[in-house]
């Protein structure tokens, strides 16, 4: 039996609950283990819980990228044996789809199944209304397709990554995937129309720039913090751009958002986004 208690309306429209009766709690307290520790655990859990929510029978279930969805594949792996579930995986790049493998989880794509039910996948900071920055691991453009495509856009996150007012948390600049030949007149038009710097994001293991799984290029605009963005506005005016594919900005897609709590709890914030993309009938051969 779930048992949801509301906290109360933070905001119009959303409600902020907690699910008391599925809650991972930790064997251990935070003060006994270092804080990186704890933010894993926090993460399993929201994962755990939100898979325990939405994994279903027959499902098309898409995974997104990062060190947090590992869990949530994990999780369906053990479920997908122990319940006997038939589902097909849609990864949104090429690391999420040597972990489905490697889990042994059907792997499929948007050719063969338009329509998704479910996507799990996490992000590097929500707001109250549950917008996302994601793009931080390099994968947005694909993270955004497989979003468009999904009935139940399901964002996991643990507590630090939640903030009021979306550009509050993460500092390391808004993801933007670009065409090589044009990011240097998209860094200067961007610079121009919304003041901070637009960034090319540099590779670690090799000379040159990150080069994402789709062949473009990321540009990290690291906007004034000290500006009120609507983004939503902001969204559309970079996509006007010639030669940006995607941003890193996902407004108004998420059906539900679960927070990790470094107390062992796990946080849920739920809203009825319109997701225009969205696919009305399922198509899956």
């Amino acid at each position: 039996m779930y048992c949801y208690l509301i906290i109360g309306n933070r905001y119009a429209g959303y409600r902020l609950l907690i699910n008391q009766s599925s809650l991972l709690k930790s064997h251990y307290s935070t003060s006994s283990m270092d804080e990186s520790a704890a933010l894993e655990l926090a993460k399993k859990n929201a994962c755990q819980s939100a898979v325990r929510d939405w994994l279903k029978d027959n499902q098309i279930v898409g995974l997104g990228s990062g060190t947090t969805i590992k869990y949530a594949v994990e999780y369906i792996a053990e479920q997908v044996k122990k319940q006997h579930l038939h589902i097909q995986c849609i990864p949104t790049s090429f690391q999420a789809r040597q972990l489905l493998i490697s889990h042994k989880l059907p792997v499929t794509d948007l050719e063969m199944c338009e329509q998704i039910d479910v996507t799990f996948d996490g992000a590097d900071e929500v707001d109250e209304k549950l917008n996302l920055i994601k793009g931080g691991g390099g994968c947005l453009l694909q993270e955004k397709i497989v979003a468009s495509c999904t009935t139940n856009f399901i964002a996991i996150v643990d507590e630090r990554k939640s903030s009021k007012t979306l550009g509050s948390y993460w500092t390391k600049g808004l993801p933007i995937e670009v065409i090589p030949m044009a990011y240097k007149p998209v860094q200067t038009r961007i610079e121009k129309l919304f003041g901070g710097r637009a960034i090319l994001r540099e590779a670690v293991s090799k000379m040159g720039p990150v080069v994402t799984d789709n062949g473009n290029f990321l540009l990290d605009w690291k906007f004034d913090k000290s500006k009120q963005y609507r983004w939503p506005e902001v969204d559309i005016e970079l996509l006007r751009i010639p030669g940006i594919v995607g941003t890193g900005l996902f407004i108004n897609m998420a059906r539900q958002v679960y927070i990790g709590h470094l107390n062992g709890t796990v946080s849920k914030l739920e809203g009825k986004p319109s997701n225009s993309y969205t696919l009305n009938n399922s198509n899956c051969d």
